[in-house]
């Protein structure tokens, strides 16, 4: 007959015989309850094995009681689909508020599962990864699944995918134990087409601004010597502007009050806030440009049913929506295809506009106070050299000294 063992001081944790023979180990937590294997063991030194294992735990501040672990274990066996859904509902900005309408149909559409009535559909660029669990979402696998991505030939929105992976994942792996975070592909969010925005010269604007129809030139003069951004310009009502006027009622300047902007989503193209607080700014345009955008605002608000102030500067057809852009590309291709600048985005004004402004004697601090940017590094991306170089290289040139 087998005796028992009997536990002496140095041992830590329980051992007994269950009548079955085998032998069933137990402890107490540091939360005072005693807590039993989930197995049991034929011999005791397993038992104390366990029980060895269990006390290092406490002593490393990892115990968790069985409980705990179990919800751990569930936590850990979430998809990325199912808590990206609750990330996305719960994100917040840099601000304390929540995502923008935009940004919220951006991040649904690199989630989006494919449409199972579309066999040809595979959904957006995260969708390979939505079924796999939180834990599994290995280096590995992150590299695996963004070289796939990058096959495809779509850098950018590879990019963008990739830094929406990181943001979940970064969250995931400081609300849930045992995840971490593995998004670690040096430069894996700023991979880039390489395509650059070319501005168009001065000579490629007038053509632009002479090609286009009539409606529209105080458009392109918004984006190409305000800066405006297509979405600010197309918000853009009559109370926005103020038509300043010399002695001799000839218009002087024309200032814009830029505060909101447009954006498409899933419900239709809406009003918003700017991209940034730093887009909530005056802007001033002068000469001809201040004439051409003044006549543009008279034009607009003469007879006009609504109440003047809220007539909108660049409506849609119906006169009342807001412009779509793809609306408005029937009249801006034929403009820039005069130009010879087919490679051209309505965009690249934006770029004009640092450009020139930059050119003009403004200093990186004004030209991002200008075009609304948060950071010094935007503001330099939409600073091109220009067609200066002839007439920098004149400046610098050396004089003769035997004249």
């Amino acid at each position: 007959m087998a005796t028992k063992r009997k536990a002496t001081r140095r041992e830590w944790g329980k051992v007994r015989t269950l009548p079955s023979g085998r032998l069933q180990a137990s402890y107490v937590g540091p939360d005072g309850e005693r807590y039993p294997a989930p197995m049991t063991f034929d011999n005791a030194t397993d038992a104390r094995a366990w029980l060895a294992d269990v006390r290092g735990e406490i002593a490393r501040g990892a115990w968790a009681s069985p409980s705990e672990k179990a919800e751990i274990r569930a936590e850990q066996g979430r998809t990325l689909g199912e808590y990206a859904a609750t990330w996305l509902a719960e994100r917040t900005n840099a601000r304390g508020d929540h995502l923008r309408p935009r940004t919220v149909d951006e991040y649904k559409r690199l989630l989006r599962r494919p449409n199972a009535a579309k066999p040809e559909d595979k959904g957006g660029p995260l969708a390979d990864l939505l079924d796999v669990p939180l834990a599994k979402l290995s280096p590995a696998k992150v590299r695996s699944w963004r070289t796939a991505q990058l096959d495809t030939g779509k850098k950018t929105q590879t990019s963008r995918a990739y830094g929406l992976l990181n943001a979940i994942m970064t969250t995931a792996a400081t609300d849930l134990t045992g995840i971490t975070n593995p998004c670690i592909v040096k430069g894996g969010q700023s991979t880039h087409t390489g395509r650059k925005v070319v501005p168009p010269t001065d000579a490629e604007l007038e053509t632009i601004l002479a090609t286009i129809t009539p409606r529209y030139r105080a458009l392109v003069v918004v984006a190409a010597i305000g800066g405006l951004r297509y979405g600010e310009a197309t918000a853009l009502r009559a109370r926005d502007v103020v038509v300043e006027k010399a002695e001799d009622g000839a218009v002087a300047a024309v200032r814009l009050e830029v505060g909101r902007g447009v954006v498409r989503t899933a419900e239709g193209i809406v009003p918003g806030e700017t991209k940034s607080a730093a887009g909530v700014r005056r802007v001033g345009i002068f000469g001809d440009d201040a004439v051409l955008v003044a006549d543009h605002v008279a034009g607009r608000v003469e007879g006009t049913k609504r109440v003047i102030g809220e007539a909108l500067l660049f409506p849609a057809r119906d006169g009342l929506g807001f412009l779509a852009q793809s609306a408005f590309w029937k009249h801006w291709n034929p403009a820039r295809t005069a130009a010879c600048r087919e490679d051209m985005p309505f965009h690249a004004l934006r770029h004009y506009a640092g450009t020139r402004y930059a050119q003009a004697g403004a200093t990186p601090k004004e030209t991002m106070a200008r075009l609304g940017h948060s950071s010094m590094g935007a503001a330099i991306r939409y600073q091109h050299s220009g067609n200066r170089d002839d007439e920098l290289a004149a400046r610098m040139s050396r004089r003769s000294t035997t004249a």
